[in-house]
């Protein structure tokens, strides 16, 4: 990974993000943006030019200050740190960025959505996760490392989505010694038997290119797959989630962007995303 970019609004879940964050580029010889994203009220919008400028000045100078204390951390020694401001508080544009500068993660703090104040909040999570193309990785907490020793990817092992979970598989066999594909039969969903599930994992397999003995194949029942997940990393002692998602489009496939993004905001666990 060459770069990595953490958006922050230097609260207690955005440094989770950019300790991670430079866990993963001592690792990897990354590069660090680290992004904030000036709050600016509604009004300066209907300001004169003049008053524009005056506003965008002091915030700037505001925001400066605040990243001077920010990234004065010790575990940022050594590493390669690019500070961004941008004028507007519009998740699409962490996206938009990370697209820019190619880069290889964004990684991210969230609260959930028990909490309403600040950026990282659950819905705000949910936006990034839905309109970025570069992986997303998610935190909830302080993480004790990021030598991960086992992910958990689920998947439907659907033919459309095999070009996008080899594509995972290039980030998650670099992040992790273990990557499990897990499949969960649910009821909400078209219930396969399990000559059904074998058959769509052997052609599956094959359209991706990969063996059997290249990743871990996991198939589980559960009510939901949002349950099924959490269950099943929970059992398996997993360091992380992985999804694929569509973001909003087909609501009605396993990959919706509403069963990624409840797993995002209810998983104690790190959550990474990928975008079909």
């Amino acid at each position: 990974m060459k770069k990595i970019i953490v958006p922050v609004d230097f609260s207690k879940h955005s440094e989770y993000a950019l300790e991670t964050a430079a866990s993963l580029a001592k690792q990897h010889n990354s590069e660090l943006i680290v992004m904030h994203m000036l709050e600016m009220s509604e009004s300066i919008f209907s300001a004169s030019s003049t008053e524009r400028g005056q506003e965008n000045a002091f915030m700037l100078m505001v925001a400066n200050k605040k990243f001077e204390t920010f990234l004065d951390q010790p575990y940022l020694e050594g590493l390669e740190v690019t500070p961004m401001v941008k004028y507007h508080k519009v998740l699409k544009e962490v996206a938009a960025v990370a697209n820019d500068v190619r880069a290889d993660l964004i990684v991210m703090g969230s609260r959930g959505h028990s909490d309403h104040d600040g950026i990282f909040t659950g819905s705000n999570t949910e936006k990034v996760v839905r309109y970025s193309n570069t992986p997303v990785l998610v935190v909830k907490s302080e993480l004790k490392s990021t030598n991960f020793e086992q992910i958990v990817l689920a998947t439907d092992f659907s033919e459309d989505s095999a070009p996008a979970i080899k594509k995972a598989l290039e980030l998650l066999l670099k992040l992790s010694k273990k990557t499990t594909l897990l499949h969960i039969n649910s009821p909400n969903l078209s219930f396969l038997s399990t000559d059904e599930i074998d058959e769509k994992i052997e052609t599956f397999l094959k359209l991706a290119k990969l063996k059997e003995t290249d990743v871990s194949i996991a198939r589980i029942s559960d009510h939901n797959i949002e349950d099924g997940v959490s269950s099943f990393a929970k059992r398996q002692q997993a360091d992380a989630i992985a999804m694929i998602t569509h973001g909003r489009k087909g609501l009605s496939h396993f990959f919706g962007g509403s069963i990624s993004e409840d797993v995002v905001n209810h998983s104690k666990l790190p959550v990474i995303t990928f975008k079909l």
